[in-house]
């Protein structure tokens, strides 16, 4: 009987078979973009109460992946157990509940526990502050499409065409948030436009659930019988195959953590650098997830050998200590075709619609192992960051045929290309340093790591060991000259011995340095604290000296503390607990213990520390806070700003040292400063090449005061002219909690 032909039959013929797909549609792409957008809008409204650490990020994905599994378990279990309108009532039910959350906002009263352990606070916080609409909206997606496949409409019996639509609107909704969005309107309209869409998806479910009610038997089409026959039955739902789905869904998920991680170590931990990797990974959902071919499977396959050996040349470093623009780029390629060959396989792999629900509560699983690793795992097993590498190397399994035995010919191979790839990699640096004979070998390197993975892309077991063997070699490679390394929640932590200095790096930028010579007597302060810079200038004028309340936030390694003069009271701010460890281990570093012994660290998010603290008043504020080159934007609004200057005495001055390679963080002071009724100066330093001295590096510093003339007898120059020039608002919209661009900032 022709399709057409029965429109009274049921809701699943005629006019609703033709528009069936169209609501669904609407309704997934409609629940996935609220779910997608609320992940970054959220994690920026925590970000001024936890900090702004890339392991805030890298939590709060293990949070929504963790969600998502409960969400696909409860749309599995619903979905087993309970009818179709049971299926609606229900959720409809919880979607009701959700909104008493609306809007997002942090809990009253909510305060970061510096003592506390900083990834259990962040899930806590995204619990019970999206927990439920969150989940709500993670059940929708295999709902619907479980939905669909009771609807009768076109391709019913394989609704997971559905799943790309889901991505899409994901990959929308992810990139609008800091493209558009966060530029243009304030955290309070975003949310409050989130809720009105959350509240439209209760009509969307309402119409996709009218078009379930029924059960008649689904439309097929002729492509869709010939994919079924293809798919694994219940029987073939093996552990073996469980197993390979939670691999092909853990890899992606532990590159996309692992690649942002990388990046937002140095850039920030921003929306726009969440939202870059997450988006591709969207998008390879997208393109995998389709009936349609959009890359041949051996050309994608190619692509694929060749791209492991490239990502892991980029986080090799090859001698960067700093993230690059051409590196970032080469790792998100990478990254992206990796991802694209594993949901590939995984779509591939994936069940007839009987089993649909549960084969997204393993890819979701998966997915979340991925975070779990990233996020809670490594940083308790590895002082550096290795969760990248490990991950290239299960990718490498993907090069693997199936039912492939070890072949030791291969295996003998690989490992032999593997030690000789790896002392490539080293030999730029057994030659003199800038040479023409290093620089040749740099280039070539790439060239010889790239062509030697390349030609045993066919030889599988072998190309696994050679990669393998390369990237053990470079975890193991660790400087000779290290003094310690560790990581925390905000970062890894590396003190080396180099040059007659003992050097401290959070993330990869120098936070202080240490004369080896000043091992047994007070220290003298180097790099951007060396008395030629203008941190000293301030602290040994006249103003500094008449100072007696000073404060610091930013720890370091304390270098600041030995410009401290007789019967002034010093106090630090520092969020992360390792850091003043550091500081205070009298075997790596004395600033502290000889200058400030009495002087307190108060530990957690120096903004929320100074607004509790109303009875402490400073002469002298100085902000120093910025980890690698992250640019803490919580710490830069005028909100911020005001807490500062109600921490200063009459006439007290803000130093603020903004030394950045990527961002002009005097941008968005000069646009508050006026505001707040603030005289603000900066002084870009260079060491004279006449008088430079070891340790003596260039910083840029920012000073405000409401008494201009204070500011005046701050000079810097020997022949008493000042260096420090006046800092002018360039018209420029100011940086508010509610709004913030850091595209506006760029260099």
């Amino acid at each position: 009987m022709n399709v057409t032909e029965s429109s009274s039959a049921g809701p699943n013929r005629g006019w609703t078979v033709r528009l069936a797909p169209v609501v669904f549609t609407l309704t997934i792409f409609l629940s996935a973009s609220l779910l997608f957008f609320v992940q970054p809008l959220f994690a920026k409204i925590v970000l001024p109460h936890i900090g702004g650490a890339a392991g805030v990020w890298t939590t709060a994905m293990l949070f929504f992946q963790t969600v998502l599994i409960a969400g696909y378990v409860y749309a599995h279990l619903s979905s087993r157990y309970l009818r179709v309108m049971g299926q609606i009532a229900l959720h409809l039910l919880l979607w009701a509940a959700a909104l008493i959350f609306l809007p997002l906002s942090i809990p009253e009263g909510w305060r970061y526990d510096g003592n506390a352990s900083t990834s259990m606070q962040t899930l806590g916080l995204f619990a019970v502050g999206v927990g439920l609409p969150f989940a709500v909206l993670s059940a929708s997606a295999p709902l619907i499409q479980s939905w669909y496949a009771k609807s009768g409409g076109p391709n019913a019996d394989d609704p997971y065409f559905l799943y790309g639509a889901s991505n899409l609107g994901s990959l929308i909704a992810l990139l609008s948030f800091p493209l558009v969005a966060e530029p243009l309107l304030g955290v309070t309209i975003i949310s409050g436009s989130w809720a009105i869409g959350f509240v439209v998806l209760g009509a969307c479910l309402l119409a996709s659930g009218w078009f379930a009610r029924g059960r008649s038997t689904p439309l097929p089409t002729a492509k869709s019988q010939t994919d079924q026959s293809a798919r694994p039955t219940a029987k073939q739902l093996t552990t073996k195959r469980i197993a390979g789905w939670l691999l092909m869904a853990f890899i992606p998920s532990s590159l996309m953590l692992g690649v942002t991680t990388q990046i937002s170590t140095d850039i920030g931990s921003v929306p726009l650098v969440w939202a870059i990797p997450l988006s591709l990974y969207l998008l390879t959902f997208v393109i995998a997830f389709s009936h349609r071919t959009w890359i041949n499977r051996s050309i994608l396959s190619a692509l694929f050998a060749a791209a492991l050996p490239v990502l892991a040349f980029t986080l090799m470093g090859h001698g960067s200590t700093s993230i690059t623009i051409p590196r970032i780029g080469l790792m998100l390629l990478c990254f992206f075709i990796v991802a694209i060959k594993s949901h590939r396989d995984l779509y591939d792999a994936r069940p007839d619609r009987r089993y649909l629900t549960i084969f997204y509560v393993i890819m979701s699983v998966g997915g979340a192992l991925g975070g779990l690793f990233n996020s809670i795992i490594a940083p308790n097993l590895f002082a550096d960051i290795q969760e990248t590498k490990i991950t290239v190397v299960l990718a490498a399994l993907l090069l693997l045929r199936t039912g492939q035995r070890v072949d030791m010919r291969q295996t003998a191979i690989g490992l032999l290309a593997g030690v000789a790839i790896s002392a490539a990699f080293v030999a730029p640096y057994l030659v003199a340093d800038g040479g023409i004979a290093q620089k040749g070998l740099t280039v070539l390197l790439p060239i010889v790591l790239l062509g030697a993975l390349w030609m045993l892309r066919e030889a599988g077991v072998a190309a696994f060991v050679a990669l393998t063997t390369l990237l053990l070699s470079s975890a193991l490679n660790q400087r000779d000259n290290m003094v310690l390394q560790d990581r925390s929640f905000f970062g890894v932590h590396q003190v080396f011995e180099e040059d007659g200095l003992r050097k401290y790096y959070n993330g990869t930028t120098l936070h202080g340095a240490q004369s080896l010579a000043d091992a047994s007597k007070p220290p003298r302060p180097l790099s951007y604290y060396h008395p030629n810079g203008p941190m000293a200038q301030i602290l040994t004028s006249g103003v500094g000296r008449q100072a007696t309340d000073i404060g610091v936030v930013g720890l370091g390694v304390g270098s600041l503390a030995c410009y401290r003069q007789p019967g002034q009271k010093w106090q630090f701010y520092e969020i992360d607990r390792m850091v003043d460890q550091i500081a205070r281990n009298t075997e790596l570093f004395n600033f502290l213990s000889a200058c400030t012994p009495d002087a307190p660290t108060h530990l957690g998010d120096a903004r929320i520390v100074l607004q509790h603290q109303n009875d402490v008043k400073y002469d002298i504020l100085v902000i120093d806070a910025y980890s690698s080159d992250a640019v803490p934007i919580h710490l830069t609004t005028l909100e911020a700003l005001d807490i500062y200057k109600d921490r200063l005495k009459p006439s007290g001055i803000l130093v603020f040292h903004i030394s950045n390679r990527y961002f002009n963080i005097e941008v968005p002071l000069a646009r508050s400063a006026p505001r707040l009724g603030l005289d603000a100066r900066m002084q870009g330093y260079r060491p004279s090449a006449a008088v430079w001295e070891d340790g003596d590096t260039p910083s840029r510093v920012v000073i405000m005061s409401e008494d201009s003339a204070k500011l005046d007898t701050l000079k810097g120059a020997a022949d008493g002219r000042s260096k420090w020039v006046p800092l002018t608002d360039d018209g420029g919209r100011v940086w508010t909690d509610e709004y913030a661009n850091i595209f506006e900032i760029l260099r």
